[in-house]
């Protein structure tokens, strides 16, 4: 979630490489390496039925002293999960999981491969398999030189797999020796090189894996010559004991430091230390490049392109199910009507409106990688959505919005839990363009910590930033602090209105008006407390409009915060704004009018449009929003939202009232 460089790590060396204690001890001492060298050890284990990606100490103790550990690789987890069953899992099942959690990087002592005699038993590692349908960069010692070097190369290259060799080297590693008689494909000179080719592999889609195959130290690596004549050896009493499947690795490798006299479990030892290293230098590498590429995609200072707007908030997928008739009827009774799938999100909704007034906004939000993902991204094609967290494991938030016959909201039902993820880690990430960006507006789906971090940085770099409050229990978020000081500008409904000042400790109306009048009295009455602090409030109304409230100088409310003295020589006032007029028929979704009169009203702020122009922007474009199905109307465009469009129409004057 931080962006922070994770690697992954296996847990069948804990559980069948190695005897206990030496096995916490060495798993301990390769998360710390793997700390060391700048990266986050994520340790992949099964608990009692459940899949963990990163363990804690305790758990790292239970899986290596447990005597009944299962080995999981692919074709092991239903039963091992559907059981409730312990175990370490390979090469191949510890890929499955760190795909799974969107970590590109895994480090383990040595791969499986074709075992010796192979051609005979078909006895072939379901690691070789895994790395050619699952795209995990995998760093190791090469293959366990207990197999058949020469046709586990062979059974890669059938797979697609992209293997290279770490270092000056072509040679192919074989575990203990660094020599295996054998060359890789190609080789990376170092971590930088490593990483530019798993970026390449993740960047095509292949879904197939990569192996970076690291030779064992100099130092501690052992003879090829004994450990060979110790593998014959081995390889002999395994027939003669009948030990076959996956039994036979475990009993080789326990056999090889017997016969090597502990020569082969140190050089085991330092290799996978030394993969531990390399594989997180590796992470960290990778990590670098995604990151410039993020930002690749931004504007920077040094460039001649304006700084971009930011808006942060959810993107959901919209079901609207508009009633056919005026009543609905309750019970469990099916009710006709129309439903459409379209996109939504309080944030998504005023990107989409900017990017079609030729504002492309930076859009910081998360989707899930689900069935929805392709769908939101081929929809939001004009949008800047190179940011936006795509979550394995998550699910692209929803929302469900039952409509009357009139186009009024009845009901709405969200599953929104992936907005958490639009964390102050993710954020800070584009501190930069932050602090850059003409405008920011933040939506009440974000965090709490998140809107408090925003408007940090609004206060220490005088930035404008836009609250769209969402609801009226989202609406009071950045006022449960002084952290709403540091707003400039923001749109609630009467409603959200009356939230905000409740949670302030504002006196408040029970009950709140229908008549014009009264409800611009009542908004006039609300807005009022919070512009000691704020440039404007933008009080959407409904059927009634917009009424804007704020500092006016020559009877027109200031949007864009003014120098000392044009702000000392202004008064307060407030002007109404009456909505462009539409018939009851026309109506087809509301859920995005109010977005789109501020996305409007936003366009033409950055455009340094005046005030009247801004307001009968966003008017125009809610206009086009209320009569189509998408929340924000596929029709709102440079030419139908425009300066030019304003004033071509006549518009219902404006009426102003001094608040002071």
């Amino acid at each position: 979630m931080e962006g922070r460089p994770v690697v992954a790590l296996e847990s069948t060396i804990i559980t069948h490489g190695m005897a206990y204690p030496l096995n916490l001890s060495m798993a301990r001492e390769v998360e710390e390496t793997v700390r060391v060298n700048g990266a986050v050890p994520a340790t992949v284990g099964i608990l009692r039925g459940q899949i963990h990606v990163g363990l804690t100490d305790e758990e790292l103790e239970f899986l290596a002293s447990s005597k009944n550990a299962v080995k999981v690789s692919r074709r092991d987890f239903p039963f091992v999960l559907s059981q409730g069953l312990s175990g370490g899992t390979t090469v191949s099942g510890t890929m499955i999981a760190a795909h799974k959690a969107g970590i590109p990087v895994f480090v383990t002592g040595g791969i499986g491969g074709v075992h010796r005699e192979g051609e005979n038993t078909m006895d072939v590692s379901a690691d070789l398999t895994e790395l050619g349908r699952t795209p995990v960069a995998v760093v190791s010692a090469g293959a366990k030189s207990i197999l058949d070097i020469g046709r586990t190369l062979e059974y890669l290259e059938t797979q697609g797999v992209c293997v290279a060799a770490f270092g000056e080297s072509r040679e192919f590693p074989a575990f203990f020796s660094r020599q295996s008689g054998f060359q890789a494909p190609y080789h990376v000179r170092d971590e930088e090189e490593a990483a530019k080719l798993i970026d390449s592999a993740l960047g095509l889609g292949l879904s197939s894996g990569v192996l970076i195959a690291v030779p064992c130290p100099q130092e501690r690596a052992a003879s090829g010559q004994v450990i060979e004549e110790a593998i014959q050896q081995a390889l002999s009493e395994a027939r003669s004991k009948g030990i076959t499947g996956k039994e036979v690795t475990p009993f080789l490798l326990q056999k090889l430091i017997e016969l090597t006299d502990g020569k082969s479990l140190d050089s085991n030892l330092a290799l996978i230390q030394n993969n531990a290293k390399v594989g997180s230098c590796i992470a960290v590498a990778l990590s670098k490049i995604q990151k410039t590429r993020r930002k690749g995609n931004l504007p920077h200072q040094g460039d001649t392109t304006a700084p971009q707007p930011v808006v942060i908030g959810g993107i959901n997928v919209d079901f609207i199910a508009k009633a056919q008739n005026p009543d609905i009827l309750g019970g469990g009774q099916t009710n006709a009507g129309r439903v459409r799938r379209t996109f939504g999100g309080v944030g998504r909704n005023l990107a989409d409106c900017l990017s079609r007034l030729g504002q492309t906004p930076l859009l910081l939000s998360a989707v899930g990688k689900d069935e929805h993902l392709q769908s939101v991204l081929h929809y939001c094609h004009h949008m800047d959505m190179s940011a936006v967290l795509q979550l394995e494991g998550k699910s692209t938030a929803t929302y469900c919005a039952v409509v009357t016959s009139a186009g009024e909201l009845s009901i709405g039902l969200g599953d929104m839990d992936i907005h958490q993820q639009i964390t102050e880690q993710y954020v800070s990430q584009f501190k930069e363009t932050l602090c850059q960006a003409p405008l920011v507006c933040i939506d009440g789906n974000v965090p709490l910590s998140t809107i408090q971090y925003v408007c940090q940085l609004a206060k220490e770099h005088q930035l404008a930033v836009c609250y769209e409050p969402t609801d009226e229990n989202k609406a009071s978020k950045p006022f449960l602090s002084d952290s709403w000081k540091a707003l400039t500008y923001i749109s609630p409904n009467l409603q959200e209105l009356r939230a905000i000042n409740r949670t302030l400790g504002n006196p408040v109306p029970a009950e709140l008006p229908s008549r014009l009048e009264d409800v611009v009295q009542t908004a006039v009455a609300l807005a009022c407390p919070l512009l000691a602090h704020l440039q404007c409030v933008v009080v959407t109304l409904g059927t009634h409009g917009v009424l804007l409230c704020g500092k006016s100088l020559g009877g027109s409310i200031l949007l864009c915060p003014g120098a000392q003295e044009q702000t000392a020589a202004a008064s307060l006032c407030a002007a109404h704004y009456p909505t462009i007029p539409i018939s009851r028929e026309e109506i087809v979704n509301v859920s995005g009018a109010g977005d789109s009169l501020m996305g409007g009203i936003l366009a033409g702020m950055l455009a340094k449009h005046d005030t009247d122009t801004c307001v009968q922007m966003g008017l125009l474009a809610a206009s086009l929003s209320l009569c189509s199905y998408e929340p924000i109307s596929p029709e709102i465009s440079t030419s139908s939202v425009s300066q030019e469009q304003v004033k071509s129409r006549s518009w219902p004057e404006v009426k102003v009232w001094k608040m002071d």
